[in-house]
């Protein structure tokens, strides 16, 4: 207990010392519980200044993976940036085919052309962005402040004029599921509390406890 008291001790100066700065880096954010359409994670505040949420579309090896998860925000000002990313762990033999893709659901967008695993509300568009096949070549690159590397994901970035409440939707079309990561902003920036959440849960994800593969050893490639 008190080695392991220490090793946190540790972890969290070389974090707060070393060249990974958090002024530079996303505020990191873990799906706790899941969200959900009735549950929606709602953001409340500084849509453009980067925050990464670790989650989860739930998957069991006997069953297909219907969950989606759902994000909610509220545009108030215009025209703002919105810049969204969908990124993979690299987790060999679980997630080499895990590609999931999201859609940025809100009013004055377009009709999708797409048949959506999920209603739109009334007088609401959508833009889907798609990930690659499964079995393609995937490039990763590596995260030095989660020292994890990840798969290159689709990435959506325009700006919005239209006032209103937003939704982004993550789901698999594949139906595997699986970890993910969904960036949202990509201004730098951290307050006194975000530095505080940044500590906690980057032990959390250095020390792989976001993942819900089991019992496997992490891989870390430094692409």
């Amino acid at each position: 207990m008190i080695l392991r008291k220490a090793t946190i001790i540790i972890m969290i100066v070389l974090i707060i010392v070393s060249g990974i700065s958090v002024s530079k880096a996303h505020v990191p954010y873990i799906e706790r519980c899941d969200f959900s359409v009735e549950n929606p994670c709602i953001i409340w505040k500084m849509l453009e200044k980067s925050k990464a949420f670790y989650c989860w579309l739930e998957h069991h090896p006997d069953k297909v993976c219907t969950d989606i998860d759902v994000f909610q925000f509220t545009i108030r000002k215009r025209p703002i940036n919105i810049y969204i990313e969908l990124i993979v762990p690299v987790v060999q033999e679980y997630y080499e085919d895990f590609v999931p893709w999201f859609a940025l659901v809100g009013p004055n967008l377009p009709e999708p052309s797409y048949q959506l695993p999920f209603d739109l509300p009334i007088g609401y568009g959508a833009l889907v962005i798609e990930n690659q096949q499964p079995g393609s070549p995937r490039d990763s690159f590596y995260e030095p402040f989660g020292g994890k590397s990840y798969y290159f994901g689709p990435i959506l970035d325009m700006n919005i004029s239209q006032p209103g409440t937003y939704y982004v939707y993550v789901w698999d079309p594949y139906e595997s599921g699986g970890d993910y990561v969904l960036v949202l902003g990509k201004g730098e920036f951290f307050g006194p509390i975000d530095i505080l959440r940044a500590i906690i849960n980057t032990i959390i994800i250095r020390q792989n406890k976001e993942l819900h593969v089991p019992n496997y050893p992490f891989i870390r490639y430094n692409d």
